[in-house]
């Protein structure tokens, strides 16, 4: 990825699973089964949105508790929220979008990261700054897998994780785009299960969604 992980893990989170969850956790005691639950299922990218005020302490607990876990931090929009999350044990940063001063402290971090794109102008200044992994969002809204094939003749160098509006239909027509390391959704974390806490539908859904990726050739 831009930074490299641990030397425990591939060069890039894009490269863990062909999915990574995206986690909006309101109960901080959910985030250890849970996250143990997709790990068990194939999917050790968990990335957990800094969408509630527990999120941060889900990080922490995830990171200490859950062997095999990579967990990583969403909806990243400040260079307090890239410090925070990382301090929180957080293996890598996903954001939305993208300022200068939000890709420094990314930068900066020390750990890997996503910044997120939804035009061709902002891939070509990341890449200007040395970034070659992205998130391609809101990716159903900004043109879906017609737009990031489009892309992928002018500017082969970018790889993409597409997240927003991706579901187990819509999947492997993403992963099948040779720029596409991976997708993100939340679709294997249907909110009544997770509700009722069934850690097992969690595993099932999460192997479900393993299994999305093509062969190859």
């Amino acid at each position: 990825m831009n930074s490299p992980l641990p030397s425990s893990s591939p060069a890039s989170v894009l490269d863990l699973a062909p999915v990574i969850p995206v986690v909006v956790v309101t109960d901080a005691a959910d985030a250890v089964p849970l996250a143990r639950a997709l790990v068990a299922g194939g999917l050790p990218a968990i990335e957990v949105t800094l969408r509630t005020p527990v999120a941060l302490n889900a990080i922490r607990a995830i990171a200490a508790q859950v062997p095999g876990a990579v967990v990583g931090a969403g909806t990243v929009l400040s260079p307090k929220q890239v410090a925070d999350s990382v301090a929180a044990g957080a293996r890598f940063l996903v954001s939305p979008g993208w300022t200068d001063g939000l890709l420094d402290a990314m930068q900066a971090s020390g750990v890997s990261f996503l910044p997120g794109v939804s035009t061709t102008s902002e891939v070509v200044a990341l890449l200007e700054r040395g970034v070659r992994e992205m998130k391609f969002f809101p990716a159903q809204a900004a043109g879906g897998t017609a737009y990031l094939k489009s892309l992928a003749g002018p500017l082969p160098q970018a790889r993409f994780c597409p997240t927003g509006g991706i579901g187990l239909a819509s999947a492997p027509e993403y992963l099948a785009l040779p720029n596409v390391g991976c997708v993100g959704g939340s679709w294997m974390l249907p909110q009544d299960v997770v509700a009722g806490r069934d850690w097992g539908r969690i595993e099932a859904l999460a192997r479900e969604a393993v299994a999305l990726r093509p062969p190859l050739g």
